[in-house]
C-alpha cells in the first residue's frame, strides 16, 4: 500500500570555506552560503541509493510530505507550499520508493525558501543582499549542490531527476560530473532556451522592473513589487497548462466587475483565474529571486557551462549513464520537439536512452499532477 511520507522538516547545509569557495561563472566567489534541503528515505551504508531531485523554477526543497513551517521566510511559507510538490511520486510504493531509495531535494542557491539568496542577510554587511546578490548561472546552482553531496558523502547518485528548468540542471549535473551520475531523468525540458521562452522571460523581467515599488531590487524595507511580480507570473502561467485545461480550471472562477487596476472590468472567468494566480504567487515568492533565476535561464548554455566544444563531445561523457527522457504531448512551455533534439543528440553520442511521450490534457503541469502517467516508466528505469 502506498503511504504518505508524513510530517517532514527542512534541513540546512552551511558551507563556509574561504580557501575553496564556490566559484561562480560571472559573480564573485562565495565562501559562505546556506542551502535548504529535505531528504526522504534513508541513505544505505554505501550512500549509493541517493536520487537528487531538482525542483522547477518557482519550486522549493519541499517535494514530499507535509512541512508546516520553515523559519526566516517572512511569511513566504504559505498554505500553498506546505504539501510537497511531488507528493504523488515520493514515498513507500511510489515511483521514488523510499523503502529503497533516498530522495534529496534542495532549494536553489539564490532561492527564497531558506537557501542563500537576495532576500537573505549578507554576512558581510548584516543587511539583505537585495540587488547586490551575485549574478548566477545554472551551472552555479548545480555546483553548489555538489558541495552538499560532498558534505553528505555521496560520491555517485543512483539518479538525477529534473523537470522544466530543473531539467536544465539535471543535464548539467550529468555532463559536468558524469562519473557521479548513474541515471538521468530530464522531464519536459530541452537543450536550450528557445526563442519563445526568451520573449516570455523578457516580458516577465520588464514587468517586475517596471513596477515602481521594485526600486532596482532594493525594496525590502518598503512596499514590495507585487503588481509586477503578479503580472510576470500570469505571463508564464499560460504556458504551464493546456488551453483546454485552462478553460476547465477557470470555469468556476467568480468574475469581479470591479476593475482591479483602472477602468477595465473583467468579463470572463479566465481573467479572474489568471488574476488569482498572480495574487497568490506574490505571497510566496521573492521578486529578486525570480529575476535571478530568469537571468540564469536566459543565459543558459549547456555546452559552454559544461565545458564542452559541442553536443557530441558533451554527451560522449555520458555513455556509462542511462537516460530516461519524458515529453508531454500538450506541453506549451517545452514542446516535444525540444526533447526530440535532446534524444537525437544522446543517440548520436551513443548514450543509452529511452524516450517516453506522456499523453495528457494538462500541459506542462502534467509532471506535477499525474504521477500515474510517469510512475511505471520511472520504476522501470530506477530498477524497482
Amino acid at each position: 500500500m502506498m503511504r504518505s511520507i508524513g510530517k517532514v522538516r527542512t534541513r540546512f547545509f552551511e558551507f563556509n570555506d574561504p580557501e575553496l569557495p564556490l566559484r561562480l561563472r560571472v559573480g564573485p566567489p562565495l565562501s559562505r552560503f546556506t542551502l535548504a534541503y529535505e531528504m526522504y528515505g534513508r541513505m544505505n551504508e554505501e550512500r549509493s541509493n541517493v536520487i537528487l531531485l531538482f525542483h522547477a523554477m518557482t519550486g522549493s526543497q519541499h517535494a514530499a510530505g507535509v512541512n508546516p513551517a520553515v523559519p526566516g521566510l517572512d511569511g513566504r511559507w504559505t498554505d500553498e507550499v506546505r504539501e510537497g510538490w511531488w507528493e504523488g511520486f515520493i514515498g513507500p510504493g511510489k515511483a521514488l520508493d523510499t523503502r529503497e531509495v533516498c530522495v534529496l531535494c534542495v532549494n536553489y542557491l539564490g532561492g527564497c525558501y531558506g537557501s542563500t539568496g537576495p532576500a537573505t542577510l549578507n554576512p558581510a554587511t548584516g543587511h539583505r543582499w537585495g540587488p547586490a546578490f551575485p549574478v548566477l548561472r545554472m551551472s552555479d546552482i548545480v555546483d553548489s549542490q555538489v558541495k552538499l553531496l560532498d558534505h553528505l558523502g555521496v560520491r555517485r547518485l543512483r539518479a538525477v531527476i529534473g523537470a522544466s528548468t530543473g531539467g536544465f540542471l539535471c543535464l548539467l549535473l550529468a555532463t559536468r560530473y558524469p562519473d557521479r551520475v548513474r541515471s538521468a531523468v530530464p522531464i519536459g525540458t530541452g537543450l536550450e532556451t528557445t526563442i519563445a521562452q526568451r520573449i516570455m522571460n523578457f516580458e516577465q523581467v520588464t514587468a517586475i522592473e517596471a513596477d515602481p515599488n521594485f526600486r532596482g531590487g532594493d525594496f525590502y524595507d518598503g512596499r514590495t513589487p507585487d503588481i509586477g511580480l503578479a503580472l510576470a507570473r500570469r505571463i508564464a502561467h499560460k504556458t504551464f497548462i493546456s488551453l483546454d485545461a485552462l478553460r476547465e480550471r477557470a470555469r468556476d472562477e467568480i468574475v469581479s466587475q470591479k476593475p482591479p487596476f483602472g477602468w477595465y472590468e473583467m468579463n470572463n472567468p479566465v481573467e479572474s483565474y489568471m488574476l488569482h494566480q498572480g495574487e497568490k504567487f506574490v505571497r510566496r515568492f521573492d521578486a529578486n529571486t525570480y529575476l535571478r533565476i530568469l537571468d540564469a535561464w536566459q543565459w543558459f548554455d549547456l555546452v559552454t557551462e559544461a565545458g564542452a566544444k559541442d553536443l557530441l563531445e558533451l554527451f560522449e561523457r555520458c555513455r556509462q549513464q542511462e537516460f530516461l527522457v519524458f515529453s508531454i504531448d500538450s506541453d506549451l512551455s517545452f514542446p516535444p520537439h525540444e526533447q526530440s533534439k535532446l534524444v537525437h543528440a544522446l543517440k548520436r553520442a551513443h548514450v543509452p536512452v529511452m524516450w517516453i511521450t506522456v499523453h495528457s490534457d494538462k500541459g506542462h503541469d502534467s509532471f506535477l499532477l499525474e504521477p500515474r502517467l510517469f510512475t511505471p516508466h520511472l520504476k522501470q528505469a530506477l530498477g524497482h
